[in-house]
């Protein structure tokens, strides 16, 4: 492991040429995870290492990009984001990070602590949004179906103060980092947040004043794999398993709604821009 990142090691069992069923040698998987997903990463590591492949989780914190460390080789694969945000990293960064296949929603929603229906929102309040592009785009959407603003004509999905066309209510948008927008929604009307930051604070979708659902297509989550690698054959056993009934239902069962089983083919995830 390269010294370039933050992580810590939750899981490491490194069985190479020792057979786990019969005369199988088992594969070693390192897959980059935040924290809110631990759970369902560890439910996936002891169905895996059944079928002969040894998953380690590495934990990447906020101050890590996984697609970096992906990039850079330092793990195999990554399950934190969403197609939209993936797609602006590889165009930004000029690198080939492809999805293998979609796992969750994490439903994006706008959390207050002093309103609790979207009607009670008032001509002026400050509401924070995430600040990097795709999320920010992603916050904007939202608010759109909310009837709260409009979009101009060409969005592309991507934020940015100049995406906004119409704002009847002069509501003024505070774009913030991600992992400090629960923080940040103490001293503002209301704050948009990513699920899983939001889980990690404690607040449950239910806790929500509005949020996304299962057809928000462009933030569909995905297992990602530099594209060079997306055909391994240990990377397919591993999609079996995270695309299965049973664990469709430990993550209903584990997050209580806050995270929604989605499995889409790829061919369909990749019109995905046609939602806009």
């Amino acid at each position: 492991m390269k010294g370039t990142f933050k992580a810590i090691i939750l899981l490491v069992i490194v069985l190479s040429g020792c057979s786990t069923s019969g005369n199988a040698e088992s594969e070693s998987v390192k897959v980059g995870i935040r924290n809110s997903e631990e759970r369902t990463w560890t439910y996936i590591k002891d169905q895996a290492e059944d079928q002969g492949v040894d998953i380690e989780l590495v934990e990447l914190d906020a101050t890590v990009d996984p697609n970096q460390i992906l990039s850079e080789g330092d793990i195999d694969l990554n399950a934190f984001q969403h197609i939209a945000y993936l797609d602006l990293f590889n165009e930004s960064n000029e690198t080939d990070i492809v999805p293998i296949a979609t796992t969750i929603i994490a439903p994006l929603g706008l959390y207050s602590d002093t309103i609790t229906d979207i009607e009670q929102l008032s001509d002026g309040d400050k509401v924070a949004l995430p600040n990097d592009s795709s999320n920010w785009g992603r916050a904007l959407v939202l608010l759109k179906d909310a009837g709260l603003i409009e979009l101009v004509d060409d969005f592309d999905g991507n934020g940015g103060e100049d995406r906004v066309k119409s704002n009847p209510m002069n509501l003024e948008f505070v774009p913030v980092d991600s992992a400090s927008a629960p923080r940040v929604m103490q001293d503002l009307d209301a704050a948009i947040i990513n699920n899983g930051v939001a889980l990690e604070a404690g607040l449950m979708l239910d806790d929500a004043v509005i949020h996304e659902d299962e057809t928000a297509k462009p933030y569909i989550n995905v297992i990602a794999a530099l594209e060079e690698n997306k055909d391994h054959p240990a990377f397919q056993t591993i999609i079996d398993i995270y695309q299965s009934e049973e664990t469709a239902q430990f993550i209903d069962e584990t997050y209580a709604g806050n995270f929604l089983p989605t499995f889409i083919t790829l061919d369909e995830l990749s019109t995905y821009k046609e939602t806009y």
